[in-house]
């Protein structure tokens, strides 16, 4: 199901604060705009069990009275890669804008008006897509790489050689060339004598 807005209708959104009256704001503004709010006051170490818990597609720390709080949260998720996450700011605190970038979010906002809500969550969504993308696309070129250098070692030949016979072997097979290479890598384990 998709809204008007492109995104995808109801996302369950983590909102993490440190204070319970701006959860209990913050819960009705996430609602308004289509989403599910999960609302907790947590700290970094719980990030594993609320991702477990409860699956949120994305989640918006305030960086509020408890910086350090906030961003080590935002670290932590950022590490582990699974959802984007945004900042809430205060208004012109361009060293919290820094600290948060610094720590990783996808997107910022000052304020939870529905506009810059849906705004900051789209592009949010849309730079993890994209950083996911980039991220498969340099796991495939490291394994291209590393199948280059068995077939280098292994027939003695140069790059060249070595990446045209990769992809000669794609071309005939009708696999893709990391497919191929992750076969070489893979087989190559199996195959290497005992130290």
């Amino acid at each position: 199901m998709s809204s008007g807005n492109g995104l995808a209708g109801g996302l369950r959104v983590l909102i993490a604060n440190e204070e319970a009256e701006r959860l209990a704001q913050l819960a009705p503004a996430i609602a308004g705009i289509g989403h599910v709010a999960i609302a907790r006051d947590i700290d970094a170490a719980d990030v594993a069990t609320v991702t477990l818990a409860d699956r949120p597609d994305v989640a918006l720390v305030k960086i509020g009275a408890e910086a350090d709080a906030a961003l080590a949260i935002i670290a932590k998720i950022v590490r582990e890669a699974v959802f984007p996450a945004l900042a809430l700011v205060e208004p012109n605190d361009a060293d919290g804008i820094a600290a948060a970038a610094r720590s990783g979010v996808f997107a910022y906002l000052v304020d939870t008006s529905r506009d810059e809500l849906r705004s900051a969550i789209e592009i949010a969504l849309k730079r993890f897509a994209e950083f996911h993308n980039l991220q498969d696309a340099f796991e495939r070129r490291a394994l291209i790489e590393q199948s280059k250098g068995i077939l280098m070692a292994r027939h003695g030949l140069d790059a060249d050689h070595a990446f045209a016979m990769l992809r000669d072997h794609s071309q005939h097979g009708g696999k893709k060339l990391f497919e191929v290479a992750e076969a070489i890598v893979d087989s190559h384990l199996l195959l290497v004598p005992p130290a």
